[in-house]
């Protein structure tokens, strides 16, 4: 368990690439205090997803790229077990908030270990294992990190101020989630997965996405002009310009040659920069919509 494989499988740094959920949760909630705000953080970012990454790698036993992992090691019972760990601390860690946060964070494990268990094995089902990454990635994480921040219960999925902004992340994650899976194709097929990127193929998931950045696009647009909050929009679309350009440049590669342009390299940057963008951006939006100084008074 202790062994740097295991840890390195956990792909704690890897959690970059999914705060902006969180940060988009956090500009939005009105209940918040810095104790809960650090304890929802810690617990997302650094011991659930972890968990998540650590136990979905045992089942998947990759042996070529994982994202944030270019030549990933090989895994031992020990990840198996410290993977398990990472998830009781999380779910103890959630209790420092309340029970029904704690609930929540066991139902999104119960369903990321379902994704790669044998058992279910919900990767090899191209639509369903999309839809339910997407579902819980996006709106479901936005509900569960705005209930935690606010210390509300399962009442926020009720609540149209918090389904709105959490499906607007869902629909963002369907748009992006099939190119984290285009350079898996060769493994992904010997183990049976038949994911949404190899149905569509190399080139039609580039342009399924292109549909979805699109549809994510007009959907914010909506979102900011009903909230009256043009700058807010002009700040989203700002930050979407390097990602889809970057997006635009890899497809004209990929169109010319397959082989040299769809690899690892090239989608852990599609990752780096639309993580980085979102979270410049809502970090920005966290900063606009609130009134910090009050917060940590």
């Amino acid at each position: 368990m202790f062994e740097s494989a295991s840890w390195k499988h956990l792909r704690i740094p890897f959690s970059f690439y999914l705060l902006p959920v969180f940060l988009f949760a956090l500009a939005l909630t009105p209940n918040l205090s810095p104790d809960r705000l650090l304890i929802v953080l810690v617990t997302l970012h650094f011991f659930l997803y972890p968990s998540s990454n650590g136990y979905n790698s045992y089942f998947d036993k990759d042996e070529k790229s994982i994202g944030g992992l270019r030549n990933p090691p090989k895994v031992t019972k020990g990840l198996y077990y410290l993977s398990l760990v990472f998830f009781l601390i999380a779910l103890a860690l959630g209790f420092l908030v309340n029970w029904q946060f704690s609930s929540m964070l066991l139902v999104y494990s119960l369903v990321s270990m379902a994704y790669s268990h044998p058992s279910v094995r919900l990767k090899k089902y191209p639509y369903g294992s999309w839809l339910v990454a997407g579902f819980f990635q996006g709106c479901f994480t936005f509900g569960m990190a705005y209930a935690g921040l606010s210390d509300f219960g399962w009442e926020v999925f009720a609540m149209p101020h918090v389904l709105v902004p959490g499906m607007l992340t869902s629909i963002m994650l369907w748009g992006s989630y099939p190119l984290t899976q285009i350079y898996q194709h060769e493994e992904d097929a010997k183990r049976g997965d038949v994911t949404l990127s190899l149905k569509l193929g190399k080139q039609g998931t580039f342009l399924f996405s292109s549909v979805w950045f699109l549809l994510t696009g007009i959907c914010f647009a909506w979102f900011f002009l009903g909230r009256n909050q043009e700058m807010a929009l002009f700040g989203f679309l700002a930050a979407m310009l390097p990602v889809i350009l970057f997006f635009l440049i890899w497809f004209s590669f990929v169109r010319r040659d397959e082989e040299k342009y769809i690899n690892y390299t090239w989608a852990m940057w599609m990752n780096r920069i639309s993580a980085t963008a979102l979270n410049l951006f809502f970090a920005w939006y966290f900063l606009e919509n609130t009134q910090v100084m009050q917060v940590f008074e």
